[in-house]
């Protein structure tokens, strides 16, 4: 009876073994598209299309094309910026000297003597050697925000043909600004009482 059991269960493995064995040969002879064998068995994959990545040289690559494209565009608008800042000094500088000399041109023509404080200048001479650290205002007040300018102003004889030296006054205003822009206005002052100093 034990000599029976072991041929049936030898039998039975037998037929399972078959059974797989045929289960095995329906898979694994084709030859289909898209499989892949794997000893004795056959492994069909999922009919899917092709995806291909970018590869670490194609990143690299592209990385150093876009940080060249940036700093070419980075380059122009730091100096368009920096342009469009030396344009508003240039203005402010001229508008500053332009101020300084208006109001120098509207004082007196003769001399009376040097006043200690700009508040009591008087006359034209009165502003020569006059230096100013950051503009002033006529009365000697500091502007707020035009501290980074320096101003220098020169009174002295003015030579115009046809004018005696005596009748005219040459005032130089020079405005320096401490990224090195240096603005220059140039202007006469004369002796309108005088009736001599008419040509």
């Amino acid at each position: 009876m034990s000599a029976a059991r072991g041929q049936l269960v030898t039998g039975n493995w037998q037929l399972a073994r078959v059974k797989t064995r045929k289960q095995e040969a329906a898979l694994a002879p084709r030859s289909f598209s898209g499989q892949l064998t794997s000893g004795q068995f056959a492994i069909r994959q999922c009919a899917r299309p092709r995806v291909r990545g970018v590869t670490l040289v194609e990143l690299v690559i592209s990385i150093v094309i876009v940080s060249i494209a940036v700093t070419a565009v980075l380059s122009v608008l730091s100096m368009l910026a920096k342009g469009s800042a030396d344009a508003v000094i240039r203005h402010q500088a001229v508008a500053i000297a332009s101020a300084y000399l208006e109001e120098i041109r509207m004082k007196n023509f003769a001399a009376d003597g040097v006043e200690g404080s700009r508040t009591l200048y008087d006359d034209v001479s009165d502003y020569n050697a006059l230096s100013d650290a950051g503009a002033h205002d006529q009365l000697g007040a500091a502007i707020t925000g035009l501290n980074q300018y320096t101003i220098t102003v020169t009174v002295g004889a003015g030579t115009v043909t046809s004018i005696s030296s005596t009748c005219i006054k040459r005032i130089d205003v020079q405005v320096r600004h401490t990224t090195g822009l240096d603005v220059r206005l140039s202007g006469y002052r004369a002796d309108y009482a005088d009736t001599s100093c008419l040509p």
